[in-house]
């Protein structure tokens, strides 16, 4: 024995060559033992749902769920103006995929404040009121749309029809969360699933930067292809709105159908010369800047909106 080694306190069973050892464990003890180990371990969450609601805010961590949203901010498609042609379309489409029919996924970009988001939520809730229960809409944030793809998985395996819906969406420069876009809209070996649209708003017709676009021009050895390639994604809408700055009788008719509609009690002329001002003062015109003032001018009377 080498100096200084203690020598082991126990010694290993003798088991001749071949022999195995067995533990037996009574069936019963195994049962409790398994029962005890399963009351230890988190159940699995339950995969997220479309019941309950008609809109829903897609949250993909810690864990992936759905967040019923009771009550949508939104304005009757009625007091949208200006902006007939986009919502005749955007309404026919939206209709025939609450029927069940194809339709299209669909783009909407312009100038801001025109409605393109508005517009989208007065188109569902037009849907769900001509289809009841028939249409759900999912807002993914743009900072989620590498998620987009698990998201699709979730709804492939549900029955009922969804809008997924993206405001102001854009890329920057360095950004490749537009391949996982491109490839759920048009491409993919599963495709985008039957039951499932797509529509977004953006400022931008392509959703990229001008210098972006340069840029690929500038630094790829075929400069051409590198934009096409990034430029491609828009083309995967089959639905292009566009949404333009108002002139002053569009403006005018915003406010006094949001006047109307709220019962706000101002001569013509006074409201239209304060409506005035007020896009004056706001450098521009637009449905947003109309509904702004409108509160505003609520707010002076008194009364609640």
């Amino acid at each position: 024995m080498p100096w200084g080694r203690p020598e082991p306190s126990f010694r290993p069973l003798p088991v001749k060559s071949g022999a195995t050892l067995s533990l037996s464990i009574e069936p019963a003890l195994l049962q409790r033992l398994v029962a005890a180990l399963e009351r230890l371990a988190p159940p699995p969450p339950a995969p997220p749902s479309l019941d309950g609601a008609d809109a829903f805010v897609w949250h993909p961590a810690p864990v992936p769920r759905l967040a019923p949203v009771p009550v949508v901010a939104r304005v009757e498609i009625s007091l949208l103006q200006g902006i007939e042609r986009q919502k005749d379309i955007l309404l026919e489409n939206t209709l025939r995929f609450s029927r069940g029919l194809p339709a299209n996924n669909v783009m909407l970009w312009g100038a801001r404040g025109m409605g393109k988001s508005s517009l989208v939520k007065a188109a569902h809730a037009a849907a769900n009121l001509a289809v009841p229960g028939s249409l759900a809409l999912i807002e993914i944030q743009r900072e989620d749309i590498r998620t987009l793809p698990e998201l699709l998985n979730v709804l492939r395996a549900s029955p009922r029809r969804t809008l997924v819906f993206c405001d102001d969406l854009s890329f920057e420069r360095e950004d490749a969360d537009y391949k996982a876009l491109k490839s759920v809209l048009d491409g993919g070996i599963e495709g985008r699933p039957a039951n499932v649209l797509f529509y977004a708003t953006s400022n931008r017709r392509h959703l990229m930067s001008r210098d972006m676009i340069e840029n690929e021009r500038a630094t790829a050895i075929h400069g051409q292809e590198a934009v096409e390639e990034k430029v491609s994604l828009s083309d995967r809408f089959g639905l292009w709105l566009g949404f333009h700055n108002c002139d002053q009788p569009t403006y005018f008719a915003m406010v006094e159908g949001y006047a109307q509609a709220l019962g706000l009690n101002l001569p013509a002329e006074a409201l239209l010369a304060e409506a005035k001002e007020w896009s004056v003062t706001r450098g521009g015109r637009s449905g947003r800047v109309a509904w702004q003032f409108i509160q505003d001018l609520a707010g002076r009377l008194g009364q609640a909106t």
